[in-house]
């Protein structure tokens, strides 16, 4: 069985024991949250969606870890001008391990 959630602006396809990296949602490790945007849940020859989220579907994630991702760099450089700036960015993210799907009605 597999679900597509949305979270953090972002649609992700998830299915039973996978282990997925979310943008930074409010929650401890080791807590368990439940995400109720679900736009689809398929499996055994069915597939259920929504318009557009599934009542009463619902996904339960175990959240594992808050961490950041690798430093991304932005340079920027105009020629013969001496003009070079450097930057660098993280953005924080929360892993998270899928521990239940329930297909609602």
């Amino acid at each position: 069985m597999f679900a597509v959630i949305r979270t953090g602006g972002k649609q992700y396809k998830v299915e039973m024991d996978e282990v997925i990296a979310v943008e930074k949602m409010a929650a401890e490790p080791g807590s368990e949250i439940a995400i109720e945007e679900v736009l689809l849940v398929g499996g055994d020859g069915e597939v259920k969606t929504g318009a557009p989220f599934l009542p009463g579907a619902q996904v339960s994630a175990t959240v594992l870890a808050q961490r950041r991702k690798d430093k991304v760099i932005v340079f920027k450089k105009k020629r013969r001008k001496n003009y070079r700036r450097k930057k660098g960015h993280r953005q924080y993210e929360t892993l998270l391990r899928i521990t239940g799907i329930k297909a609602g009605a």
